[in-house]
């Protein structure tokens, strides 16, 4: 339909106006009992506002539609929404039918103005609060992409009204009934997958294998006489060539752009996956799993499109727009995902509506599913001082608490013989009905619909953000598709004793000085809860299906943060935007701080606790990016929360523990010990930020290593007596170490990277690697 916007006039439209807003259909505005008079102050009000406007549509010179564009930032209540750049609010009205309605109207004038606020008016977000008892006008807002954020309260100009809260982005549009059913977007499912946007992409992902593949050796590039470097694929004519340099820890920086595959001389187009393919051999992977890991590139590469068309559309915030955003917002932005995994965003068995609506990039909300578990056959772990009461107050809204009672009670059961689990809703869709039939059938799982509080997913996939209830706390459920080298799904045997984990980890943190010194605390991990009993339980041996129903609540920060502080996800420090502009290099800037006084604050926050955990306490953690949430002041890192303790944590020595508490224990050699930091914190987190570092010319990669250095010289100024551990045989300042490979993992087994019950035995090394802060003179 083709509609011509005209701006409004309340002298000229006033009566024709009036009889539209007292029409018995346009109740929902509440001018039903209205004026002329009336109306016309309306809209002289709207019309002398700097921050709305009032607009009619006409068809064919006959007026159609009145619309009321706003800008929500000042409209809206303070607090009510999350506002991004390019937001535009809208109120529409269509006008009364005059003799025979005309079918379908409605639809395609919805569809017409939406197309109008995002083209014409340049909106990037259109958001509406319509009446929750609006039934109509809620399903057309659905058909046409709009996103229910949350139910609130709004004032109205005759009291409040209980409004739903949502959002439509131009990719909302094109994916929905209306958008593609109007033409708005053809091919509106694979509108991302352009060649120019795949074409970039290929490259980026095509960097990070020449890059991470040559980092662990198992790609060896020669250096050319021109300074450019060259890969040939063993028994053909295809030859890579490309512009890089190498930093310590033989990290290298690739410049996309530079790729250039010849086959016999003649370039071609670049393609990741192709580039696997012809290098399976070299590569390692298995016949029967190339395909596998083919899918899981070409998922990754999915991804990575549309977070990139969706960037150039304006629809992305840069790195310097995450200067200022929260928690959720920040988590929201990354699109890397793992700095070293080449396939880290598989998520096979994720139609793309599930990815839409799932995935972290996308920053939705969703409402996990709910599902009543026979006492007999769950349990629920609770961590120290918390009350099965206290917990399901924590846990749960008092609406939810109520309805779900009832919803059993109405089934003739008693509430108090379940527990209640979360469920992830691909998992309640895809999962419960079919592979739990049985345990339905009998009354030991009883579903029970969605929860009414809106989650955001949080970049480990599986957990999810409480975004209705401010301090409530996070939850991580069982998701049974395969991402990054493992089925996510959740084990019930180690629920049991997470929280009591979880506690003596936080009571070790909080009780030691240090640690507090350093601005280092823990996330715990208080409740838990797990479902055993299902058929797969009863296997002589363990399988996949056993980790499919368990749930965890863990505490936010959010209620922690001091004034002026706040909270995001440590992997956003390795974020680049689709400008190149990195996160790191805009904290630094705004921070005012030399770039070296920047850097040594944050190793303070995250580097010496973690050496203090092992040195002191002989205690590991799995620390990289998304296990860490930053505590930031002024852009500058004050501390760090350390979070998902119960499945990545272990003493690796001989210390006491309490009882109950020996399955985390693993001990190993001093060298192993090492590891910790060498691998987990040297290899998978610092380099990378060296890499941005240097790269941004804000500081060389040799100077960031020396500041670590210097960070470790204080805390052994600090602690003489720990400074090679509890028993003496760890030395940080070796002069190499065993250089770990984690593609190497997933390249040999992309089903299942390790054995998780002895990931030590599981993991594969290149030689060793010279450690950047050996002591001058030190040996292996």
């Amino acid at each position: 339909m083709d509609l011509t916007f005209h701006p409004l006039d309340p002298a000229a439209h006033a009566e024709l106006l009036h009889g539209w807003l007292t029409a018995p259909r346009a109740r929902f505005w509440g001018m039903t009992e209205h004026s002329l008079q009336d109306v016309r102050t309306y809209l002289e009000a709207v019309a002398a506002s700097p921050h709305e406007q009032g607009w009619i549509g006409e068809r064919d010179g006959v007026p159609l539609v009145h619309v009321e564009t706003y800008d929500p930032r000042h409209l809206l209540p303070e607090g009510l929404l999350e506002h991004a750049p390019g937001d535009l609010g809208m109120h529409l009205l269509i006008a009364p039918a005059h003799g025979v309605p005309e079918h379908g109207l409605t639809a395609v004038v919805m569809a017409a103005v939406l197309r109008w606020c995002l083209d014409e008016r340049g909106a990037a977000r259109v958001v509406v609060e319509p009446d929750e008892r609006n039934a109509a006008v809620l399903a057309k807002n659905a058909a046409a992409g709009f996103r229910v954020l949350r139910h609130v309260e709004i004032p109205d100009g005759t009291g409040t009204k209980r409004a739903a809260l949502s959002v439509c982005t131009r990719a909302d549009f094109a994916a929905s009934v209306l958008g593609a059913g109007q033409g708005a977007v053809a091919g509106a499912a694979t509108a991302h997958l352009s060649t120019d946007v795949g074409e970039e992409v290929h490259r980026r992902l095509l960097a990070k294998a020449l890059a991470e593949l040559s980092h662990e050796r198992v790609l060896a590039p020669t250096r050319c006489d021109d300074g450019l470097w060259e890969l040939a694929v063993p028994g053909t004519e295809v030859r890579y060539t490309f512009a890089a340099r190498v930093l310590p820890l033989e990290h290298w920086i690739v410049d996309p752009a530079s790729i250039r595959r010849t086959v016999a001389g003649e370039p071609t187009a670049p393609d990741v996956q192709v580039l696997v393919a012809e290098l399976q051999d070299t590569l390692g992977i298995p016949d029967d799993l190339l395909s596998t890991y083919l899918e899981e590139l070409a998922s990754t590469f999915a991804a990575r499109c549309a977070t990139l068309e969706a960037a150039r559309r304006g629809e992305r915030p840069t790195a310097r727009d995450l200067l200022q955003a929260d928690l959720p917002g920040v988590e929201a932005a990354m699109t890397e995902g793992h700095p070293g995994f080449l396939a880290n965003n598989g998520r096979i068995g994720f139609s793309l509506p599930d990815y839409r609506t799932y995935a972290p990039e996308q920053g939705r909300c969703t409402r996990l599913e709910w599902v009543a578990v026979r006492r007999e056959h769950g349990h629920l772990s609770l961590g120290e001082g918390l009350g099965e009461e206290a917990h399901v107050q924590w846990a749960l809204s008092p609406e939810e608490r109520e309805s779900f009672a009832a919803r059993l009670a109405g089934r003739g059961l008693d509430p108090a013989g379940y527990l209640l689990m979360p469920l992830h809703p691909w998992q309640a869709e895809h999962r419960l009905p079919i592979t739990f039939a049985p345990d339905i059938a009998r009354g030991d799982l009883v579903p029970l619909g969605a929860g009414g509080d809106e989650m955001q997913p949080q970049q480990s996939l599986r957990t999810f953000c409480n975004r209705t209830r401010a301090g409530a706390p996070s939850v991580k459920v069982a998701l049974a598709i395969q991402n990054m080298g493992f089925l996510r799904g959740l084990s019930p045997h180690y629920m049991r004793d997470t929280p009591a984990i979880n506690d003596w980890l936080a009571s070790l943190v909080g009780s030691d000085p240090e640690f507090a010194a350093q601005g280092f605390r823990v996330l715990r991990e208080r409740s838990a809860v797990g479902y055993t009993g299902d058929a797969y339980h009863r296997t002589r041996t363990t399988n996949p299906h056993r980790k499919m129903l368990a749930a965890l609540w863990r505490e936010s920060p959010v209620p922690q943060l001091a004034a002026g502080e706040r909270a995001f996800t440590m992997a956003a420090l390795l974020h680049r935007d689709h400008e190149d502009r990195s996160f790191a290099g805009e904290m630094l800037r705004a921070s005012g701080l030399a770039p070296a006084q920047w850097v040594a604050q944050y190793l303070r926050a995250y580097l010496r606790p973690l050496v203090h955990a092992l040195l002191a306490h002989d205690v590991v953690v799995m620390p990289h990016g998304e296990n860490l949430i930053l505590r930031v002041r002024e852009q500058q890192v004050v501390g760090a929360f350390y979070k998902d303790i119960g499945e990545e944590m272990a003493v690796v020595g001989r210390r006491p523990l309490p009882e109950g508490r020996e399955r985390v224990r693993a001990v190993v050699p001093g060298d192993e010990k090492a590891l910790s930091i060498f691998t987990d914190v040297f290899d998978g987190v610092l380099r990378h930020l060296a890499g941005i570092l240097d790269a941004d010319s804000l500081l060389p990669a040799e100077r960031f290593w020396s500041l670590v250095a210097e960070v470790l010289d204080e805390y052994e100024a600090d602690h003489p007596d720990l400074a090679r551990g509890l028993a003496g045989d760890v030395d940080l300042r070796a002069g190499s170490f065993a250089h770990s490979c984690l593609n190497r993992l997933q390249l040999r087994n992309t089903l299942q990277m390790v054995d998780l019950g002895d990931q030590a035995s599981s993991l594969l090394h290149a030689g060793s690697m010279d450690n950047p802060v050996a002591r001058v003179g030190a040996t292996v």
